[in-house]
């Protein structure tokens, strides 16, 4: 069995949003809310995001209304904590070149 992913430290975890602008930390989760033109490109971004989270085998909970995408992240082999994995998926989601400003 291979070796759970370590868990940051909330200085950590902290210190890594200070570079994901909106990205916030609460309830063992990193989180953030994007806010779209329409349903068709909120739902766009949910597929294009699914393809960088299935790549690294790690995946985002995902609240969408209409125009409104909310993505949680947390480990699961590290207890439902947040850790790199986390960070680097957060960073590939901001890294998607046509998000709103």
């Amino acid at each position: 069995m291979p070796n759970p992913t370590p868990a940051l430290s909330e200085k950590q975890i902290n210190q890594a949003l200070s570079d994901l602008p909106g990205w916030s930390y609460d309830d063992a989760k990193i989180s953030k809310t994007y806010r779209f033109k329409h349903f068709k490109e909120a739902l766009s971004f949910i597929v294009r995001l699914s393809f960088e989270a299935e790549a690294m085998n790690h995946h985002p909970e995902i609240f969408n209304v209409y125009s409104t995408v909310k993505i949680s992240l947390n480990t699961h082999d590290a207890g439902n904590k947040v850790t790199e994995k986390d960070i680097q998926l957060a960073k590939h989601i901001e890294s998607l070149n046509w998000l709103p400003d």
